[in-house]
């Protein structure tokens, strides 16, 4: 018999740290049952899954930008809940969200691999994009499992985790009603129109530069020192909820990238007469700002996402041998415990052990006889797949975490660089090569990005109170359907509007893997020193106890999306500091919190819509106006009045409205 939810919101420690002997209780009480897995929700789940799977592969190839589906989603669950006046539907609509939200992250996987085939005038089948696409996604979800109490119950309150903190709000509020769900509301009205205003009219401009000033102009060119600061308002509500700790952490990353390295370079680049670097054609003197970034900087920040993953494999080992033990445990001698409640109960470890090792065998089948045609290969492939999938699974779900990006593309571009090393190394090379190469990639691509997405929708379970076993167990299912849906996509694309010549679909990060893969597979070189060196910037970073995984994003991630995260952060550490009353400075933090969750949600959900426009090709931009530095002026003057409006609805927020 299902119990009936009183929602009065989410308990007050649901977003601090838990003090010795304190216990986080979810909204939907542990020891009671709840309708969750039902005809209603499997099928609007899947329909999510195949329509979002859609949309973004159709985006992500055409921008280059793959939206996170989860909050869009949540919003849609939501309101169909109202209109068919289910009761009890808050466990319904985390299994809607979490079955949806695989979309978004089976379509990175494929669409950041796969085209560089076609670029690279090469073929991949149906065949080959859905089991890579499927297989990935099987494989996240089954590494990442072991380690969901890990990030989601005893880290609880260590990380700010802003996009499942935005998505569960929108659940709570819908579930609640009330003066909530009317922040909830207006602040998504705000967002979302002043997000949907730039990318559809292009009223002002999306990023503010330092170049619209003549001085500022003179500087960026002969020092290579720009500032540039994106003006949605759904990053800066990001930076809100990652809260000033971390935003400073990755605005120092990029600070130091942009501030320091770059000019570094500026100031060598008169006296080098050749090009240097791998695959770089241009000299230094001759590259902007943003060009020295791509070319060189953005590889330190790589190095040190993977050396950043390597520390925290290490400093893991105790949570993975006690996973492991737990495993072992379990499968000769059945569980005990907090396993058997079904707020904390996962998949049994038998079940995983043996899907990874079933996962494992097809993967191997897969590639002997639908890739490499080879056993040498097709064992070296599978040891590169389930040996970087396993390492970079905490990285993923660090990153989303922390920030809510994933750093996918830059995790693959080191897995290509490294599969690639490898083949060659066993005399894989060439066009063969290259497309082993992207296929593996694909499947690494996908396994991260799914596991990092995953640890989304499981903290979403773990604050409201859902069985994780259930949210686990049609993962795959939703996994299943996205990678059909974005297989036929890609194929369908290639063929209308193709990824080379004009008229294409621009595929950036395929562009990008296209233009590593080809001259590794010819024995040219990689920027192995701009690696190294990221690599050593965050063992010193060790050293002094800061965050290495925060810093190196912030040296990955363009400027202008670092700064208003930082933003974002000092406008929840100003409100939540003005008063020397406690529970008025909670009261205003959480209020905050609500408007954040507004903007991304907001900013999420017209953001597909506006997707859905490009796609029909209604764009009402006009270009030379986007472009212009009086549409950034106006940017900025825009991101100043709502940055105001944060700062003054959250002053509003009481004690007794709690």
């Amino acid at each position: 018999m299902s119990e009936q939810i009183k929602v009065a919101g989410l308990p007050d420690n649901a977003y601090r740290e838990l003090k010795p002997g304190e216990k986080y209780v979810p909204i939907m009480l542990p020891d009671k049952v709840y309708p969750e897995v039902n005809l209603w929700s499997v099928l609007w789940g899947l329909l999510m899954a195949i329509l979002f799977s859609g949309a973004a592969a159709y985006l992500g190839l055409k921008i280059g930008q793959v939206f996170e589906a989860a909050i869009p989603i949540a919003i849609i669950a939501v309101g169909l809940s109202a209109a068919f006046k289910r009761t009890q539907a808050l466990g319904e609509n985390v299994i809607i969200q979490s079955i949806g939200a695989t979309s978004g992250a089976v379509v990175a996987g494929a669409i950041f691999t796969i085209p560089a085939l076609y670029i690279l005038n090469l073929q991949a089948e149906f065949f080959q994009v859905f089991m890579a696409s499927l297989l990935g996604g099987f494989l996240g979800i089954l590494f990442l499992i072991p380690f969901r109490k890990y990030f989601v119950a005893e880290m609880h309150g260590k990380f700010p985790f802003p996009e499942a903190t935005a998505t569960t709000e929108v659940l709570v509020a819908g579930e609640k009603g009330g003066n909530q769900a009317a922040v909830l509301v207006v602040a998504g009205a705000i967002g979302g129109l002043y997000d949907f205003i730039v990318a559809t009219f292009g009223w002002w401009s999306e990023v503010f530069s330092t170049r619209v000033i003549d001085i500022g102009n003179t500087v960026a060119d002969k020092f290579k020192l720009v500032f540039k600061l994106n003006v949605g308002a759904a990053v800066m509500g990001l930076g809100y909820i990652v809260g000033l700790k971390y935003a400073a952490i990755i605005a120092a990353g990029s600070f130091v990238a942009w501030f320091v390295i770059i000019p570094i370079f500026a100031y060598l680049g008169p006296v080098i007469t050749q090009p240097i670097g791998a695959n770089v054609h241009m000299l230094i003197k001759d590259m902007s700002a943003e060009q020295i970034f791509s070319h060189y900087v953005r590889h330190i920040g790589i190095g040190g996402i993977a050396m950043a993953g390597l520390i925290g494999i290490i400093r893991s080992t105790g949570i993975i041998k006690s996973a492991f033990v737990l495993g072992i445990h379990e499968i000769f001698h059945g569980k005990k415990g907090d396993g058997e409640v079904r707020w904390q109960k996962d998949l049994s470890m038998g079940i995983i052990a043996g899907g990874i090792a079933l996962t494992a065998i097809v993967i191997f089948v897969f590639f002997l006889f639908g890739v490499v045609h080879n056993v040498l290969y097709a064992i070296v492939g599978l040891l590169i797949v389930l040996i970087i999938a396993f390492l970079f699974t905490t990285v993923a779900a660090n990153a989303i975490a922390i920030v809510g990006t994933n750093p996918v593309s830059g995790m693959t571009l080191m897995t290509l660089i490294l599969s690639s090393l490898i083949l060659v190394g066993v005399g894989l090379s060439g066009t063969a090569g290259m497309i082993s190469a992207l296929i593996i990639g694909g499947v690494v691509c996908t396994a991260l990005s799914v596991a990092g997405s995953f640890i989304t929708d499981l903290k979403i379970g773990y604050w409201l109170g859902s069985s994780p076993y259930k949210q686990e167990t049609w993962k795959f299912v939703g996994t299943a359907f996205s990678a059909a849906t974005v297989a036929w996509v890609i194929l369908i694309l290639n063929q209308t509007y193709g990824f080379v010549g004009e008229g294409a679909l621009v595929a950036p990060q395929a562009n990008a893997m296209a233009a590593v893969i080809k001259p590794l597979m010819s024995n040219q070189p990689a920027p192995w020193m701009m690696y190294i060196a990221g690599m050593l910037m965050a063992l010193i970073l060790l050293m002094v106890d800061v965050p290495a995984l925060a810093f190196a994003l912030g040296m990955y991630i363009p400027l202008e999306l670092n700064t208003p995260i930082l933003v974002g952060g000092l406008i929840a550490w100003f409100v939540s500091t003005r008063s020397k009353d406690a529970k008025l400075n909670k009261a205003r933090k959480e209020r905050g919190t609500l408007i954040a969750s507004g903007f991304i949600a907001g900013g999420a959900l017209m953001g597909v819509i506006s997707a859905i426009l490009r796609y029909f090709e209604i764009n009402w931009v006009n270009k030379e106006w986007f472009e212009s530095n009086s549409a950034e002026i106006l940017g900025l003057v825009m991101f100043a009045l709502l940055c105001a409006y944060m700062i003054w609805d959250s002053m509003r927020g009481k004690p007794e409205a709690e």
